[in-house]
């Protein structure tokens, strides 16, 4: 690592990203006070510098993405950081390797963290000392960026290892199908109607309360996308649920429910009390999720047991294959969508386990 750290200006290292096969690459945000996550730092790696940039400057940062986006990233864990990516850039790299996949493929944890891929590849301790920093100060402190490039550190070297052991197993383009996974747009859009999937306590309503709480939801995500808050402050989970089992008629009725603040009554009202009439007939058609019956518990089970013998055979976890939670959707909901039905999954195991189905 560097002596000593500074925050680039994207423009300062768009050519120097130039010519780079893969870059680590890894992010800072805060998101405790807004909808979309405030990408603060972007932490990069080539094999022979460590650039922290600072995405908060107010000039234009396309050409410092175009370059940016155009390698193939090393990343860890990658999933909130391709989020924050590309709500701020609009874009995704073409291609990333994620090291917590590649690990969990060579037998390692599933959910390794980056600390402990350190220390089990490079016998690094790394201390995690910086966690809740505001990574909106600036200038940031030297201890501060200092941890954060560590993040980076140790990305690139580690995924010639992981790619080489990985090879010697003929699993590399099982890493490369999975990190891939993460890059589908459809992870990081929350449809209007489908932010009632949000509120868990409305999966067991019906009719009209089920209707509300649809409509509800959907304005509570539209309202937070346009002031750029988290949802809770828009309206807590418990409140909306108040409001669609109740249907208030009124305003009056509305202020009644336990939660709501007389200035959100006064601002939105009006809004929260159409969205329940606009529910009143409309039975949506909707039915409560079962609780799966003994015949789907069996297949369940069985489905379990199939996958971790496939897993043990591997030398990787049973989760790394399929989870339970896979395997209880692909029962509940009939979908033939999941990733054990594809990739280097389906003639391992998907296709026994759509002949128990």
């Amino acid at each position: 690592m560097p002596d000593y750290l500074s925050v680039y200006h994207p423009d300062d290292i768009s050519q120097s990203l130039s010519g780079h096969a893969k870059l680590g690459v890894d992010t800072e945000f805060m998101r405790e006070k807004t909808y979309f996550a405030q990408l603060c730092l972007i932490q990069i790696s080539t094999p022979d510098e460590i650039y922290c940039v600072d995405p908060l400057v107010e000039n234009s940062q396309n050409e410092f993405w175009r370059k940016l986006l155009e390698s193939s990233w090393v990343v860890h864990s990658a999933r909130q950081d391709i989020e924050v990516v590309y709500q701020t850039a609009g874009a995704m790299p073409c291609e990333i390797f994620d090291t917590q996949i590649a690990a969990g493929l060579l037998g390692m944890p599933a959910q390794m963290g980056y600390a402990g891929l350190a220390k089990e590849l490079f016998d690094v301790d790394m201390a995690k000392s910086h966690t809740r920093a505001d990574w909106t100060r600036r200038p940031l402190p030297t201890e501060v960026l200092d941890y954060a490039a560590e993040d980076v550190e140790y990305l690139l070297p580690a995924s010639d290892i992981l790619s080489e052991r990985l090879d010697k197993k003929d699993r590399l383009e099982w890493a490369q199908q999975d990190s891939a996974l993460l890059l589908d747009t459809a992870l990081y859009v929350v449809a209007g109607d489908q932010a009632v999937e949000r509120l868990k306590g409305a999966r067991n309503f019906r009719g009209p309360k089920r209707a509300a709480a649809v409509r509800l939801a959907a304005w509570r995500e539209e309202e937070a996308i346009r002031r750029n808050r988290p949802r809770q402050w828009i309206l807590r989970d418990n409140v909306l649920l108040d409001i669609a089992y109740n249907l208030p008629t009124s305003e009056t009725q509305l202020s009644k429910i336990d939660g709501i603040p007389p200035k959100i009554a006064n601002r939105v009202g009006k809004q929260l009390i159409d969205a329940v009439a606009a529910s009143k007939g409309d039975s949506n058609g909707y039915q409560p999720p079962r609780p799966p019956d003994e015949a789907q518990k069996a297949l369940l089970k069985e489905m379990q047991s199939q996958v971790a013998d496939c897993a043990k055979d591997l030398g990787i976890a049973a989760e790394t294959v399929a989870s339970k939670r896979e395997l209880s959707s692909v029962i509940i909901s009939g979908t033939r969508e999941s990733r054990v039905f594809t990739g280097w999954r389906r003639g391992l195991i998907g296709e026994r386990l759509l002949q128990l189905l």
